[in-house]
């Protein structure tokens, strides 16, 4: 027994316990997996199913960023990504000028071009919602969504009748349809640079400052701390970060129109990012897979039986399905594979997981006093654990 003991704190010094090393197991086969897609699965797999939940976890994780390191539920994140697409698909050419203003530029152009006009409405959006907390600022984002979804239902000059269609992409991706791996990389190489672009921003000043916002905002703001500015700025990020997935779905649908960014779409990414778990980034990309698979498995193979279960009852399945996951794991999915990992930890001998995340807290603490210790005085907030 105490030859274990002693074995267990030896491997907790080293960070070297059962939970890391099957948590380090996990995320190499899981890109084995991801990088060998091509060959493992179908085109028709690879496209509704891995790419669909690439470019929707990116959706996902800007809102997952905003809850987790910034206290913010933001409902606008569709419709930031929307204004990123319809901004791109107005200025890129158009196959035989299908909406849009069809103003031939090329698509690398577009794509820069529908990011800056994202962000740019972000800061605005942001500047306007920034000073609420709670259930309004959840209320605003929510009518600045429906704000740009009937703008664009009701401007049919930049998003014609019935959408943009036919949007022109960048000569590598080719045609989705007929070849998808191409933009199936191209969504896993965006999906890797969001994610450390994300893991880094939260350790650096800024990143600690915003967790310290989000646990006391007027202790923050006692400190110097410009807590609106900081929120915006943070939004912003969220902005740019939805406007990836912005672009990516346009490529993946080959066009845009203004119900691609209704209100289900809405509350689709949410519920994606809290099927996943809302206390980590990756937890994004592990519920828009599970989304899309229900989405795909919900719609051509669950029974007809009467009136209350059929193909066409998706919402009804992925509704159950939500409140199951959040009924049985309030930290979503993400939370159940932590609890799958540390009870096999248990099993194979490694002390309870209070005292692994007690050690690992401790030696974390020398590097967030230092990071705190460059940029002024912050709240608590730490790093992701």
């Amino acid at each position: 027994m105490s030859a274990t003991v002693t074995r267990g704190r030896a491997g907790l010094r080293t960070g070297m316990t059962w939970p890391v090393l099957i948590g380090w197991g996990v995320l190499v086969a899981v890109a084995v997996v991801l990088l060998l897609a091509p060959q493992i699965f179908s085109a028709y797999d690879l496209s509704q199913i891995l790419t669909q939940a690439l470019w929707l976890g990116i959706a996902a994780v800007s809102v997952t960023f905003l809850y987790r390191y910034g206290g913010m539920v933001s409902l606008a994140q569709v419709a930031i990504y929307g204004i990123a697409g319809f901004a791109m698909g107005n200025v890129v050419h158009t196959i035989n000028s299908e909406g849009g203003l069809n103003l031939g530029w090329t698509p690398w152009a577009g794509v820069a071009f529908g990011i800056a006009v994202a962000v740019i409405v972000a800061l605005l959006f942001g500047a306007i919602a920034s000073r609420s907390y709670g259930i309004y600022f959840l209320m605003i984002t929510l009518a600045l969504s429906l704000l740009v979804f009937y703008f664009f239902g009701q401007v049919t000059k930049l998003s014609g009748f019935g959408g943009i269609r036919s949007i022109s992409r960048p000569g590598f991706i080719g045609d989705p349809i007929t070849d998808p791996k191409p933009l199936y990389y191209t969504a896993l190489g965006a999906s890797v640079l969001v994610y450390v672009l994300l893991r880094y921003v939260v350790r650096t000043p800024f990143g600690i400052a915003l967790q310290g916002i989000r646990d006391d905002p007027p202790r923050m703001r006692s400190l110097g701390y410009n807590v609106p500015l900081h929120r915006t700025l943070a939004f912003a990020l969220g902005a740019f970060v939805a406007s990836i997935a912005g672009i990516l779905s346009v490529w993946f649908n080959t066009q845009i129109s203004p119900g691609s960014i209704n209100l289900a779409q809405t509350i689709a990414v949410l519920i994606i990012a809290v099927i996943g778990g809302l206390s980590r980034l990756e937890g994004a990309w592990l519920g828009a897979l599970a989304y899309a698979l229900i989405d795909y498995y919900a719609r051509q193979h669950t029974p007809t039986l009467g009136l209350w279960l059929n193909p066409g009852r998706f919402a009804t399945i992925i509704g159950l399905v939500f409140l199951l996951i959040v009924l049985l794991s309030p930290d979503g999915l993400i939370g159940i594979g932590h609890r799958l990992r540390d009870l096999a930890g248990r099993r194979l001998g490694t002390p309870p997981t209070s005292d692994t995340a007690a050690a690992r807290e401790e030696q974390a603490l020398p590097e967030t006093a230092g990071v705190s210790t460059a940029s002024g005085p912050s709240s608590s907030g730490g790093q992701e654990p």
